[in-house]
Order: C-alpha cells, then structure tokens, then sequence
C-alpha cells in the first residue's frame, strides 16, 4: 500500500475539516444544492469527453496506488543481478524455469533464454514502454480533466447563487445566508480539485515514470547478461539507473 498517498489525502482533508470546525459550525458548509452542481456537473462533463471504458479504467489505476506497493529500482536491479547469477550458474536455458509475477520480466527471461538479439531486445523494450505509456496516459488526462471541470462547475454554481440572491434585494436579511451557499459551490470544486483530482493525476505520471524506468532496467539487464552474464558486471552496469545514495550491495 502506497502509505504516502494515504497519508496526503487524509492529512489535507483532515486540516481543512479542523479549520472549518475550529471557525465555527461544520454544517455551514454542508449544501445539497453546492454538491449536485459541482459532483452532478464534473461527472457530467467527464463522461461527454471520455469513453467510460477510460473512466473505469482511471479509476481501477488509482485503487491500485493503495493496493499495490511501489517497486523500487533498486529491487529490479537484485532481481536482474539474481538472473544472471542463475544463467552462469546453470545456463541461459534455466531462466525459462523462472516463476514471476512479473510479465514484462517472464518476456525477458525468455529472450534471454531463446538468445535474442540485441535489436529485438531493444524493439521489445520500445513496444512496451509505448504500451504502458498509453495506459497510463489514460488515468492521468481523466484526472486531469476532473480537476479541471471541478473549479469551472463550482463557479457556475456560484453565479447561479449571485443570480439567485439578487433576485431576493428586497429582503436584506437574506442576502447573508445567500451569499455563503453561492461561495460554498467555488470552495467544493477548489477542493476535489486541488486536493483530489490533481494530485491523482501527478502520482499516476510518478508511477509511471517509475514503471518506465524499471523496464529499462529489466530489458538493460537482459541485454547485459546475453553478452557477458558476469553477475558482477551487471550489477555494475544496471547501478547506473539508481541514484547513488540509494544504491546497495545487496544480492
């Protein structure tokens, strides 16, 4: 579980729902009519500019920030170093015995155990990059997109509450309570915007840059252990991907 994800959202919401309760009623801010406008008009939006197979499958990304667990470039470079302790110990041949979770490192086990040229290797490693890019992509512009439509929604509802309220200038007691609801549209779509949406959206594009990275990592060290499966080398070699501070020497 991503723990810092977590952590943020709740922290943030956390925070805001403090202030609001330490400035007075927390029921201020609840409006019925606020959240149809910006929760009604985001979805709205985000379904006329997505296919729904795109939304389900942003949001199937983002529950998997909490369910799955970030893998480091670190541990690819161990597991790489491992498969090549494994083709010089028993033979390129016994990588194809390997069990792994992992489709993209299974693919390379095979390569380098079918002997695969460098240039495939290298074509392989383009097509999957481009593939996870593509999907990936996907979540991030949908969240992207509801933290765009958020914002220009809850305007839309205040200016439907300023409409209101200045029908209602012949009763000054009520242009109070008015003016509160109409802001209350604004501070809902700041909100999902800048604490939810957005944020979602600049962790899919740091996973995905993780993602990417450790496929270079894995396909680097394919191409390493077919032209010289020293463990020593390679480990030497795929080290360069990690920042230094984080390096280990362990197997």
């Amino acid at each position: 579980m991503d723990f810092a994800t977590l952590l943020g959202l709740t922290t943030g919401l956390g925070l805001v729902v403090g202030a609001i309760i330490m400035g007075g009623s927390f029921l201020q801010f609840l409006d019925g009519p606020s959240a149809m406008i910006v929760l009604g008009g985001t979805t709205a939006a985000l379904c006329v500019s997505h296919p729904i197979e795109e939304v389900l499958q942003a949001f199937n990304a983002f529950f998997k920030i909490f369910s799955s667990r970030k893998v480091t470039a670190q541990e690819v470079v161990n597991v790489m170093v491992r498969i090549a302790e494994i083709s010089r110990r028993e033979g390129l041949l016994a990588l194809e015995n390997i069990r792994t979770d992992n489709v993209v490192l299974k693919k390379a086990c095979k390569l380098i155990a079918d002997s695969a040229g460098p240039q495939l290797i290298h074509d392989t490693l383009r097509i999957e990059i481009h593939s996870l890019k593509r999907r990936h992509q996907i979540g991030e512009t949908v969240f992207k997109s509801l933290g765009t439509f958020s914002p220009a929604f809850g305007l839309i509802g205040t200016l439907i509450g300023l409409v209101q309220m200045l029908g209602r200038l012949n009763d000054p007691k009520s242009l109070g309570p008015a003016m509160a609801v109409a802001l209350l549209t604004t501070f809902y779509g700041a909100l999902l915007s800048n604490l939810f949406f957005l944020p979602v959206a600049a962790k899919l594009r740091a996973r995905t840059y993780q993602e990417v990275l450790n496929l270079e990592i894995i396909f680097e060290g394919a191409r390493c252990i077919l032209q010289n499966n020293n463990p020593l080398l390679v480990r030497d070699k795929l080290s360069s991907f990690v920042p230094p501070k984080e390096r280990t020497v362990g197997r």
